[in-house]
């Protein structure tokens, strides 16, 4: 049987996202991917290989995509801090949309919590991208450092890892039941937060 086209694969893998995202690993069945998909099972497995190589290729385009909206705000702003608290702020607007997607948390974070080390492949590659997240973090504070914007004697390492788990924060908090204020707000607060410690007079 015939592999299916590139544009089918990304949109194939496109909707394996969105169904991963909202039911998770174990609780999507082989009938929910080929519904999900609109691929019967040969064609899946000719071109995902198994139902964990699928997962895998979703997480990586999750992964993509989300570094793709911090490069957009990168992009847009002149000041790193300034892209950083915009990809904050869009962030929380994305979660608290109407056109929002039914799993607000984080799909890296559910899945490491969800497979555990019932599955260590995945486990592995879950890791590997969140430690890629932390180390774009942490390139951009090195560089906003050197560009003036972060105090000198930041630790940005460990303040990478602190935006990191804020992140992970906000998008765990909007899965909850909460006005859409809070999110906003928690938004506002962790850019008010990454202010204290920037270089005197860069704040924005």
């Amino acid at each position: 049987m015939p592999r299916v086209a590139k544009y089918d694969r990304h949109t194939a893998l496109n909707r394996a996202v969105a169904l991963f995202w909202e039911r998770g690993y174990f609780a999507s069945s082989l009938k929910h991917i080929e519904q999900a998909l609109d691929m019967r099972p040969g064609s899946l497995y000719a071109t995902f290989g198994s139902k964990s190589g699928l997962f895998a290729e979703a997480l990586g385009l999750y992964a993509s995509q989300m570094g793709e909206d911090l490069q957009s705000q990168i992009n847009a702003h002149p000041s790193l801090l300034v892209a950083l608290k915009a990809y904050f702020q869009a962030l929380a607007n994305t979660c608290t949309a109407t056109s929002a997607p039914p799993a607000r948390a984080c799909m890296l974070v559910k899945t490491l919590l969800e497979v555990g080390d019932q599955e260590p492949q995945l486990q592995h590659k879950v890791n590997a991208l969140l430690d890629a997240v932390e180390h774009k973090l942490r390139a951009l504070l090195e560089c906003a450092q050197q560009r003036g914007e972060l105090r000198p004697e930041v630790d940005c390492a460990r303040l990478a890892r602190l935006l990191q788990a804020q992140i992970i924060g906000l998008r765990a908090f909007a899965q909850r039941q909460t006005p859409a204020r809070h999110v906003l707000e928690l938004a506002e607060d962790m850019a008010a937060l990454l202010d204290q410690y920037a270089q005197s007079g860069t704040a924005a």
